[in-house]
C-alpha cells in the first residue's frame, strides 16, 4: 500500500515536518529502512543513524530535529508507528465472526454476539462468553467459566472450570489458567494431595504470555488485577493476589499465597517465596531471590534479595577485597615479622 507522508500524519493525528508528498510504501525498523520506507526514531541516540539512513521519513517526538528529513511528530511515537505499520500492511483487525463447525460448544454454553470460535475449540457446560470474543483453534474452556467482552484466546489456551476473565483479556498460546495448586500434606509416610477447590479471576485488560501457568486457589480465588501484563513462562501459585498494572517478566515464579501490590515491576527469573507481601510500586531486579516482604516503593535486587542501596554497597566492598587483603598482609608483616620468615 502506497500513501504520502501527509496521509500518514493525518492517520495518527500527528504534525508533519518536511515534504508532505513523499510516497511511503512500507514501514520498517531503523536498521532495515530503505528509501520509500517510514521508520521510527524515539530517542536522540538514534538520530544519527536516521540521518545516515536511506529512509526519508520517521515517526518521532517533538524534541527530535532532523534537517533534510521528513518527520511525523506524535505525542506517543511508538503507538503512532504501530498504527502506521498496521495500516500499511493492511492487516485485518480480527478474524470473521461465527463458530467453526469443527468446534464443540456445549448446548448450555452462552456465546455473545459477533464471537469467532475456531476449529477444534471446546467450550464446556454453563460457560458464558461475552461479545466479540476470539477463540482460536484448539482452545479449551472448561465448565462454568465467565469470559467478558473482546477476550482473545490464542491457540491451545486452557481454562479450567470456573475461571473468570474480564473484558479485553488476551491469553497467548498454551497459557494454562486454573490448574491445581501445588498443595500436599505429608501424612502416614506419603504426600497426600490437598484438593484445590477455588478458582482464578483475571480482571480486565490483562495480557498473559505463552506458556504461563496460574494455579486456582485452594478455597478462594487466585487473582490477577486490572491492566497487569505477564510475560511468557510465568508461574503464579495458588491463592496469590496480583495487583493492578503489575509487570512480571519471563520466568518469574510467585509461590502460593503471596500478594503483590499495584504497579509492581518484577524482572526476569525472579523467585518470590510463599506468604510474602510486596508493596505498591516495588521494583525487583532480574534473577533476584525474594525471601522477605518488601515495603512499598522500594527497589530490591540480589540473592537473597535486598534493598538496591545495600546491594550496591556490597558490590563496592567486594571490589575492594583484594586491596583490603594486601593491607592486612602488610599490617601482619609489620606486627609479626617473624611469622613471615617462618
Amino acid at each position: 500500500m502506497a500513501v504520502t507522508a501527509q496521509q500518514l500524519s493525518q492517520l495518527v493525528h500527528g504534525k508533519l515536518r518536511g515534504d508532505p508528498d513523499l510516497v511511503i510504501e512500507s514501514a520498517r525498523s531503523l536498521g532495515e529502512a530503505q528509501a520509500g520506507d517510514v521508520t521510527f526514531v524515539e530517542q536522540d541516540k538514534y538520530l544519527e543513524a536516521f540521518l545516515n539512513s536511506p529512509a526519508q521519513v520517521a515517526v518521532a517526538p517533538e524534541k527530535i530535529l532532523a534537517p533534510g528529513k521528513t518527520l511525523i511528530v506524535a505525542d506517543d511515537p511508538l503507538l503512532a508507528f504501530i498504527a502506521i505499520v498496521q495500516h500499511l500492511q493492511n492487516r485485518p483487525v480480527r478474524p470473521s465472526t461465527g463458530i467453526d463447525p469443527r468446534a464443540f460448544i456445549d448446548a448450555t454454553a452462552q456465546i455473545g454476539a459477533d464471537a469467532w470460535i475456531g476449529p477444534g475449540a471446546y467450550v464446556g457446560p454453563g460457560t458464558r462468553i461475552g461479545k466479540n470474543a476470539r477463540i482460536h483453534p484448539g482452545v479449551t474452556v472448561g465448565a462454568d467459566c465467565v469470559l467478558g467482552d473482546d477476550v482473545t484466546l490464542f491457540p491451545h489456551v486452557v481454562l479450567y472450570d470456573q475461571t473468570v476473565l474480564g473484558d479485553r483479556v488476551i491469553l497467548h498460546a498454551h497459557a494454562v489458567i486454573g490448574s491445581d495448586g501445588f498443595g500436599y500434606r505429608f501424612a502416614q509416610g506419603k504426600h497426600v494431595k490437598i484438593p484445590q477447590l477455588g478458582r482464578v479471576e483475571i480482571q480486565s485488560d490483562v495480557e498473559i504470555g505463552a506458556g504461563t501457568c496460574i494455579d486456582r486457589g485452594t478455597f478462594g480465588s487466585t487473582v490477577v488485577g486490572e491492566g497487569s501484563k505477564l510475560d511468557n513462562m510465568v508461574q503464579i501459585g495458588h491463592n496469590c493476589k496480583i495487583g493492578k498494572h503489575v509487570i512480571l517478566v519471563s520466568q518469574v515464579g510467585v509461590a502460593g499465597s503471596s500478594t503483590l501490590g499495584n504497579y509492581v515491576m518484577v524482572a526476569g527469573q525472579v523467585g518470590i517465596v510463599d506468604h510474602l507481601t510486596i508493596g505498591d510500586g516495588v521494583q525487583i531486579g532480574a534473577k533476584s531471590g525474594v525471601s522477605k516482604s518488601i515495603p512499598a516503593g522500594e527497589r530490591w535486587v540480589g540473592i537473597p534479595a535486598m534493598p538496591e542501596r545495600d546491594f550496591k554497597r556490597q558490590l563496592v566492598q567486594i571490589g575492594r577485597i583484594e586491596s583490603i587483603r594486601d593491607d592486612v598482609r602488610l599490617l601482619k608483616d609489620q606486627v609479626s615479622p617473624k611469622e613471615k620468615a617462618a
